[in-house]
């Protein structure tokens, strides 16, 4: 009887040390990091969400679903926003296709194709910009002219800089990465996967909900 009573109380103290290392705070150095430069947000009065990725990374591709359906259900001081990955001139043809697609009023209809088109089907090569005209120009039913005319407009080169700034600024090693209110950067790598990345970015949105409590009484 006392072996087994032993042998229980082993298992119950592996047990509880099992339970505390799950339910352990995210840390950080290890589950997320401050960005190299705090990053402006569009939206001061919210917590900003930042998906920074490249629609020709499967693992982007398979976040997309997971993060949709987080997205759906985030509450109403939290806004969030994608901007295209564009740590190479490489990847500039999908960052063209992202911000072409926004102008047309093209992205709740064609963000996911594009991600199939390249990830699942293999149909078109993600650095390959006149692929991506025809594709949109096909998908879309509009004038090729008119896409031509969104991917080379004159702001085009004006976003794609704003892009490239962020992901230095952010100190992304990779996609996909979450920057959280311009302070605080998280991935599926440094979390150890795209469920964990967004539960580590819920657990940085409250903690900076809770700074901002903090701190509001003291602005009035």
């Amino acid at each position: 009887m006392k072996e087994l009573s032993v042998k229980s109380l082993l298992s119950a103290l592996m047990l509880l040390a099992s339970f505390n290392v799950l339910a352990a705070d995210p840390q950080l150095g290890k589950d997320f990091d401050k960005t190299l430069q705090v990053i402006p947000t569009d939206t001061p009065n919210k917590i900003e969400v930042t998906e920074i990725f490249w629609y020709g990374c499967i693992h982007c591709y398979h976040m997309d679903p997971i993060l949709n359906a987080w997205v759906k259900k985030l509450p109403a001081d939290v806004v969030f926003k994608r901007v295209p990955g564009l740590p190479q001139p490489a990847w500039a043809p999908m960052a063209k296709a992202f911000y072409a697609m926004e102008d047309l009023k093209l992205s709740d209809k064609l963000h996911s194709a594009l991600f199939d088109a390249v990830n699942k089907e293999k149909t078109l090569n993600p650095t390959d910009e006149a692929a991506a005209i025809d594709w949109m120009t096909k998908k879309s039913g509009l004038d090729k002219s008119k896409v031509e005319t969104a991917f080379k407009s004159f702001s085009m080169n004006n976003r794609l800089n704003q892009a490239a700034n962020v992901f230095r600024a952010s100190g992304a090693t990779g996609v996909p990465s979450f920057v959280i209110d311009g302070q605080f950067i998280t991935s599926s790598t440094m979390a150890g996967g795209n469920e964990q990345a967004l539960k580590v970015a819920d657990y940085l949105i409250a903690n900076i909900r809770a700074d901002k409590a903090k701190a509001a009484p003291a602005k009035k």
